[in-house]
């Protein structure tokens, strides 16, 4: 798979972000299902008169009711294109786009960039409230009710077990010919103020499912159907557990996409091509 950007094109790195809720996630589908990827596209194409439709690469791909905050994609546009439009492109696409999905910055991208094989880690959040009531209607499209109290120490002492680099098959639903090996740099779990838990991680990438199944793991310890030491014997097991469960999607937020510096964005490229078929 080459990155070399084609004679005649310009690579363009386009920060964005939307409300994954009438989404069916981000990458094209057959049928007409309504995606990010499909909306921006469109958009991109009617803004700049196009006759062709020049193809978006993700970061994360993210499932369909997931949102993003600070989801990164790259495009390539032909040079003449990218010089009509440039100055005008940022604007005339907030005219053009729906509402819940926003490009909030778009600008050349330096030599190697990759959106996807370029970036270091992901940082998720996936937020959820224990409140005896409920949630608060305002945030109910990005806040999983769990009605049981939960014990966020237990809960951040079992995410402590699964930081490092490990086989995450038994929280993933496995792609054909792609590793299960990622690398969790981070994983812990707050109480805000409001009441709202926020479980984050953050990976050099992710698998299919991963976050949403960890998460799912992380809820039984804390309403004490689980030990604080289950999710690590379920990660040592290498198998699915029926026990883990996905947890809705509408509570999980994509937060942020880190790259390294400028000259050692090609290099970065290739660890990461080397390193697994599939990066999410």
């Amino acid at each position: 798979m080459s990155d070399e950007v084609q004679p005649g094109f310009v690579r363009l790195r386009l920060d964005l972000s939307y409300d994954g809720t009438d989404f069916s996630g981000w990458a094209k589908q057959a049928g007409g299902r309504r995606t990010v990827q499909g909306e921006v596209e469109d958009a991109l194409r009617t803004v700049t008169r196009s006759r062709d439709t020049y193809e978006l690469t993700v970061a994360g791909r993210t499932d369909a009711g997931v949102h993003a905050r600070g989801q990164v994609a790259h495009v390539d546009l032909p040079e003449a294109v990218w010089r009509e439009h440039h100055e005008k492109l940022l604007k005339r696409l907030a005219g053009r786009l729906p509402r819940d999905v926003r490009v909030w910055a778009l600008r050349e991208a330096p030599s190697g960039f990759n959106a996807r094989f370029a970036a270091i880690w992901r940082r998720y959040v996936y937020r959820v409230t224990d409140n005896p009531g409920g949630v608060d209607p305002l945030l109910r499209g990005h806040v999983l009710w769990h009605d049981w109290a939960l014990d966020v120490d237990a809960m951040q002492a079992a995410a402590k077990t699964l930081v490092g680099e490990h086989d995450f098959a038994a929280y993933a639903k496995k792609r054909e010919g792609a590793t299960t090996i990622r690398e969790i740099l981070d994983f812990g779990v707050r109480r805000h103020a409001d009441g709202i838990v926020e479980i984050e991680v953050r990976a050099d990438a992710f698998c299919h499912n991963q976050v949403r199944s960890m998460v799912g793991a992380l809820l039984f310890v804390g309403d004490g159907h689980r030990g604080v030491e289950w999710p690590r014997k379920v990660l040592d097991a290498r198998v699915r557990d029926s026990a883990v469960h996905v947890v809705r999607p509408h509570g999980l937020t994509l937060e942020e996409v880190g790259y390294p510096a400028d000259d050692q964005l090609a290099e970065r490229q290739r660890q990461a091509r080397r390193k697994r078929g599939e990066v999410e």
